[in-house]
């Protein structure tokens, strides 16, 4: 625009190139001023120059401005990977993955609906449309949003609708902040306000040029009266009151950009957490939980370890169990197993271990491949953690699936070695007592000389607990459903003995199971004498001829 202008001034505003002629008026008896005289040549290019600029389409401002159905109604912006959802909505695709992530559904602006986020396909003509536009008007194309930016949109529309669960409250780019500005009172409603969301990073470490500042959404409302902030401000509270203020200076605290201020803020949430159940309900929240995952992983071990002990503290509300799994907090506790630090690793398990209480996450967390790093734990140095990691498997276990994963994990051998007298042995019996009622933990078992370990176990004159003992002879009773391979394997060892041994030294406990065991034995060995007795040529050649006559 700024070109044709200068253009159209150096050529219309060129005396010298135009020959002006003047004549009197003889009448009046004054000067008359005539058409200028312009050569063919000359009037050709001023139409030239006059048809190429006037050709192009006008530059107008308010053109610029994208239609609705370009911008996504989540972000409020152009969409660069436009998707349509099962609902029949378009949205920008960082975002419908982040509501996904995050288990929301937000409600849209235009017609106050609910989208369906189950199916996701991409929208490649609307995306043609909106980069045609954007050339066509000489706007810079729109880049995809970052994952992390996108989260942090949601976040935001989760926590004003966790604050007002009774109203409809939509949120757009427009409407977010970075940081605090010197006036305490912004109008979302304003228009020239723009966005710009900080990134989660590893503990605290930021780039010197872009410094982490909190992600602050204020209410909007007049002001025109200074002096009332501060009735405001409580009315402001007493219009949410789902507002936690213990959980909004825990979480400045945990976001903080120095790395001492985060230190402090674990230590204190930990300490808080360790005998106050209320408390343990209260900051177990979705921002709470969110803030603790970016500090899982911490390469600061003051942090990462008061992180998992706080998580451990949370754990121990049932109430908070189910929803510190679905947080997403398990792959990273797993990752703490593998390589997180040494006291991290036992609160690792310990909360592993208080998770796997609950029966609704049993499942979930043998899926999410906790079993692997657990049984590595169980050759762990430090007691505690062996003990929790143990205690976990044994729940685990409880279910099918997970029994199913251990065998084929290899985790038999390894738990048969660790039967010898000591403190760890009546817990690992307490795996493979799981795993012998289960038919391919049941086979595994009688593959790797379970019966043969355990029998010598039994035997052993070291073996002081009754517990242990008990808890042997019930995995014997587990393996004994194994069959005539079982029988086989038990004379071979001579289990008879131990178990007559044991009906005359052990407990009441121990001499009744036992008792059972023998007339088990007893009578499968009848069973056994009576089988090898048969003759078995004229069983094969009676089912071979009863085959020919079905034929």
């Amino acid at each position: 625009m700024e070109f044709q202008e200068t253009v159209m001034r150096y050529v219309v505003h060129k005396p010298q190139q135009i020959d002006w002629g003047f004549e009197k008026d003889t009448e009046k008896g004054r000067i008359k001023e005539t058409t200028p005289t312009t050569t063919p040549r000359r009037k050709w290019k001023l139409m030239y120059l006059f048809n190429r600029f006037s050709s192009s389409p006008p530059r107008n401002p308010k053109s610029k401005d994208p239609p609705n159905e370009f911008l996504c109604p989540i972000s409020g912006s152009l969409m660069a990977e436009p998707v349509i959802v099962t609902s029949g909505h378009t949205l920008e695709n960082a975002c419908v993955l982040a509501c996904k992530a995050l288990s929301f559904t937000p409600t849209l602006e235009e017609d106050s609906s609910t989208p369906d986020f189950s199916t996701v396909i991409s929208n490649l003509a609307l995306k043609t449309a909106i980069l045609n536009w954007c050339k066509f008007h000489c706007v810079d194309q729109p880049k995809p949003i970052d994952p992390i930016n996108a989260k942090n949109l949601v976040r935001a529309l989760m926590e004003i609708e966790n604050k007002n669960p009774g109203t409809q409250i939509v949120i757009s780019e427009k409407n977010l902040v970075q940081g605090a500005r010197e006036s305490p009172t912004v109008n979302l409603n304003d228009p020239e306000l723009t966005h710009s969301c900080s990134s989660s990073v590893d503990s605290v470490e930021t780039a010197p040029s872009t410094p982490s500042l909190q992600l602050v959404i204020h209410p909007s409302y007049n002001n025109n009266n200074n002096n009332n902030n501060s009735s405001s401000s409580s009315s402001s509270d007493t219009l949410n009151p789902g507002f936690n203020e213990e959980e909004e200076e825990m979480l400045v605290k945990l976001k903080s950009p120095q790395v001492f201020d985060i230190e402090r803020a674990v230590i204190s949430l930990r300490q808080i957490t360790r005998s106050t159940e209320s408390s343990r309900v209260r900051l177990c929240t979705p921002r709470i939980l969110s803030a603790l995952r970016s500090l899982i992983m911490s390469r600061y071990s003051t942090i990462q370890v008061n992180t998992v002990a706080a998580l451990v503290n949370l754990s121990l509300e049932d109430i908070n169990k189910v929803k510190i799994v679905r947080s997403g907090m398990v792959p990273l506790l797993i990752d703490v197993l593998k390589g997180g630090f040494p006291e991290a690793q036992e609160h690792a398990s310990g909360a592993l271990f208080s998770l796997a209480l609950d029966d609704d996450n049993k499942t979930a967390i043998g899926v999410l491949g906790a079993l692997e790093p657990l049984m590595h734990m169980l050759r762990s140095e430090n007691e505690r953690t062996r003990h929790d990691s143990v205690i976990a498997l044994y729940h685990l276990s409880l279910v099918k699936s997970n029994r199913v994963r251990l065998v084929k994990l290899g985790s038999v051998p390894v738990l048969l070695g660790m039967v010898k007298p000591g403190h760890m042995a009546g817990r690992i019996m307490l795996v493979l007592g799981n795993l012998a009622w289960c038919p391919d933990g049941r086979a595994a078992m009688l593959d790797a000389g379970a019966v043969e370990c355990l029998v010598k176990y039994l035997g052993d004159t070291r073996l002081n607990s009754e517990s242990s003992k008990e808890s042997c002879l019930s995995v014997l009773y587990g393996l004994s459903q194994g069959g005539l391979r079982f029988r086989v394997l038990a004379k071979a060892v001579e289990m008879e003995v131990v178990l007559s041994k044991m009906v005359k030294e052990g407990s009441k406990c121990v001499r009744e199971k036992a008792m059972t065991m023998l007339e088990m034995m007893k009578m499968t060995s009848k069973e056994y004498e009576e089988e090898e007795m048969a003759d078995w040529e004229d069983l094969l050649e009676l089912r071979g001829h009863t085959q020919c006559q079905s034929e």
